[in-house]
């Protein structure tokens, strides 16, 4: 009997349309996988670009909803970040994998996928001993700035015509890897001082 109000404490924050949100996308990787699995599908990076712009934005949108109307939760401060690194990280495999991302750039794709799987690494080992990580301002801009660059990177594969993307996504998706290393080693300067020597 116990268990009943808890079970409906949960189902009301999972239903809650800011956690829907972030659920939706989530959900709606494997799409766009499929959509960016065919390099030379320029209508299918097109709708890739469209769904993808939709996620973005749900990202956007579930935070704002939550603290409009007070709903923030425990459920959605756990998942809006792991969806946010499901979303970068599928995308940037298939995007290497469909041959978007080529040569030196696969660097800049590697740096920020292993910062993003160390930092969750440090965020679970530090969350057994009762130490939280807030996020930070700058680690806000990298996520920004992640999804932006590969935006670009798909855009790109709808519009071949515009050289120029391809440049701009290499770029920006560069200067998100060096955001991206420059907050992961804040967040593991920050950890260590809870870490046993």
């Amino acid at each position: 009997m116990g268990c009943a109000p808890v079970r409906a404490g949960y189902t009301k924050a999972m239903l809650s349309l800011p956690n829907l949100l972030t659920l939706s996308r989530i959900l709606a990787v494997p799409l766009l996988a499929w959509l960016l699995w065919w390099p030379g599908w320029i209508a299918g990076y097109g709708l890739a670009f469209l769904l993808y712009t939709l996620m973005g934005y749900t990202d956007y949108l579930d935070g704002k909803l939550a603290r409009q109307r007070g709903t923030v939760s425990k459920l959605g401060t756990f998942l809006d970040p792991i969806a946010d690194k499901i979303l970068v990280a599928a995308t940037l495999l298939i995007l290497v994998g469909a041959g978007r991302i080529i040569g030196v750039d696969v660097v800049a794709a590697l740096a920020i996928t292993i910062r993003e799987i160390a930092v969750s690494g440090l965020r679970e080992f530090l969350g057994g001993l009762g130490v939280s990580l807030p996020v930070t301002r700058l680690a806000k801009w990298k996520t920004t700035l992640q999804l932006v660059a590969l935006g670009a990177i798909i855009l790109a594969g709808a519009v071949p015509a515009w050289r120029a993307l391809d440049l701009l996504g290499s770029a920006l998706l560069w200067a998100a890897a060096v955001v991206t290393l420059i907050t992961g080693y804040d967040y593991l300067r920050a950890g260590l001082r809870h870490i046993d020597s």
